[in-house]
């Protein structure tokens, strides 16, 4: 708790990591254990060779939730800029693959999805720059 007090980290940057921890908790959920509801967005697994792929696009997934816990808890500034930057890379990416190829049940239109994927991205690189001149701040004073 006291790694929390004296924290560089904004409040609202924590709340963003553990928002998106949990999602990719739910993520690593759906893959490992939840099938039927990767069949309701539209995946299709025939056989070993398609579990295997969801299988490792679980452990991938995983360990991001990982690595995003391990800073979570350890509240140092240098390793939020790795796992912010892992967040935009992947939410980059989503911001053009899920428009281009939706899930069987996605929750809004492409347009839309793309729109809120813009967003998400832009609140991520916030975040990142916020961190980024708190680290430059402290090396700049010798932390």
């Amino acid at each position: 708790m006291q790694r929390f007090k004296n924290s560089d980290i904004p409040i609202w940057v924590n709340v963003l990591q553990v928002l998106l921890t949990l999602i990719m908790l739910g993520q690593v959920y759906m893959y490992f254990f939840d099938h039927d509801l990767l069949s309701a967005t539209g995946v299709v697994i025939y056989g070993t060779p398609d579990l295997n792929l969801v299988y490792e696009m679980g452990g991938r997934t995983l360990t991001m939730a990982a690595a995003s816990i391990f800073v979570l808890i350890m509240q140092d500034t240098r390793q939020f800029l790795v796992v912010l930057f892992m967040n935009i890379l992947r939410e980059g990416v989503e911001t053009i693959i899920d428009p281009l190829f939706p899930i069987a049940n996605a929750p809004a239109g492409p347009a839309m999805d793309f729109g809120m994927h813009v967003v998400i991205v832009a609140i991520e690189v916030l975040a990142f720059v916020v961190i980024w001149k708190r680290v430059k701040k402290r090396s700049q004073i010798g932390l």
